[in-house]
């Protein structure tokens, strides 16, 4: 009983793989669960005996997560392929993205959520354009630690110098934006160099390895703990005897710390009251906080329903109708201008047209282009847009919860838009 709830009490890490084609993604996440004993013997020899069928000189580990293969030989949408594995020390959720420049919104979609991003990068080819563009993803989406893992190698004689020109390449090009925690490795996936074991073959590295970074990287401090924000979900009243007279506020804390008795204001009524409890599935906790979900429940009765949010009266998000954001384009159609959408934001639902469109980014160069504004499929740009009614954000750099938002085609109900608050 101890084990399991010790595996449940473990800290969980989400991160994503991002990089050119063929730069050795799914080979090094077959090495990290392979290395690290997360696979059973049985995928091993399947994947052993596939890798003879097709007649390769060694167990092609990439076969663990290739499961999209055979829709991309078919031409079909490639999606993002999640895995799940876990060591003593800490639980891990990967996203590993797909390559092509044509499947950017993919990538968009599984770095969302994540904690770290995996870049990867070919010894022999250094920074390519899916380079820089992988790199201002993950700083647009505000991903606290970003790890470049410098791939093959061993294709390269583990030249320190070949290493040492790449780390400053990308160093010069991750000056110009916002990345926090950047942290650079010399790797080879298919020998296993320093992905779980330290390389016997590249002394002259004394930094970490790749899982000992990951086991061990502080994320605590990546959720909001300043800004209370609780964006209520669903009302619960059981109507029932037992819980006669119940009415609790579920949703999951966005940012900030709730405590049972703090003052708490409700928005948009600009109501406040107090929390007398805080509850969960496995009893009554005294303080919640990112990213726990609970249900609320306050002293007085006041009208609250989903797409409402609880915060402090002396600290309140941005309200307006009016908002600016950084976008990813999604779909084929592309962005228009007085444009209606449906929009989801946190869990409030409304619509928007779209008043402007800014600029466009170079993924390139980092330049704005202001002449040539329409936004297509896997574009990023700025635009601004207004909504029917108010909303309660904060920029998308002081809390990627509050700050980020989708755009919705209602004709085909189809995600469009994925947008990050600027102001």
């Amino acid at each position: 009983m101890s084990v399991s709830k010790g595996y449940l009490d473990m800290d969980l890490l989400r991160f994503s793989t991002a990089g050119s084609v063929d730069d050795g993604k799914s080979t090094l996440i077959g090495r990290l669960l392979y290395d690290s004993k997360s696979i059973f013997e049985d995928q091993y020899e399947a994947i052993k005996k596939t890798s003879e069928q097709r007649g390769e000189e060694y167990v092609n580990l990439a076969l663990l997560t290739d499961g999209l293969r055979a829709e991309r030989e078919q031409g079909i949408t490639i999606d993002v392929a999640y895995r799940y594995f876990a060591t003593p020390n800490r639980k891990f959720i990967i996203a590993d993205t797909p390559g092509h420049i044509q499947y950017t919104r993919n990538m968009v979609t599984g770095a969302s959520t994540s904690n770290l991003s995996i870049i990867l990068v070919d010894a022999r080819h250094g920074m390519v354009e899916q380079s820089r563009r992988h790199l201002f993803i993950a700083s647009l989406l505000g991903i606290p630690h970003v790890v470049v893992c410098v791939n093959k190698m061993d294709l390269v004689d583990y030249s320190e110098e070949r290493f040492a020109v790449l780390r400053d390449e990308f160093e010069d090009f991750a000056s110009k934006l916002r990345i926090l925690d950047m942290h650079f490795l010399p790797i080879s996936a298919l020998k296993g160099d320093n992905v779980v074991k330290r390389s016997t073959n590249m002394s002259w590295y004394e930094g970490p390895t790749l899982m000992y970074l990951l086991e061990n990287i502080h994320i605590g401090s990546d959720h909001n703990r300043i800004d209370c924000r609780f964006p209520v979900q669903y009302v619960i009243r059981p109507m029932s005897d037992e819980y006669h007279d119940y009415r609790g506020y579920a949703g999951r804390v966005a940012g900030g710390v709730l405590k049972v008795g703090d003052e708490v204001m409700v928005l948009p009524s600009g109501f406040t009251s107090k929390i007398s409890h805080i509850d969960t599935y496995d009893g009554s906790l005294e303080e919640a906080y990112a990213p726990m979900s609970v249900t609320v429940r306050i002293e007085d009765n006041i009208d609250i329903s989903r797409g409402d949010m609880i915060v402090r009266p002396s600290n309140v998000p941005e309200v307006s109708q009016d908002i600016d954001l950084m976008v990813c384009w999604m779909s084929r159609t592309p962005l228009k201008v007085n444009g209606k959408y449906a929009i989801k934001h946190t869990t409030r639902e409304a619509r928007c047209v779209v008043k402007e469109i800014l600029y466009k980014v170079d993924i390139n160069t980092l330049h704005r282009i202001e002449d040539d504004v329409a936004l297509g499929m896997n574009d990023i740009g700025r635009i601004r847009i207004r909504t029917t009614v108010p909303f309660f954000y904060d920029t998308y750099r002081r809390n990627r919860i509050t700050g980020s938002l989708i755009l919705i085609d209602e004709g085909t109900n189809e995600t469009v838009g994925a947008g990050m608050i600027v102001k």
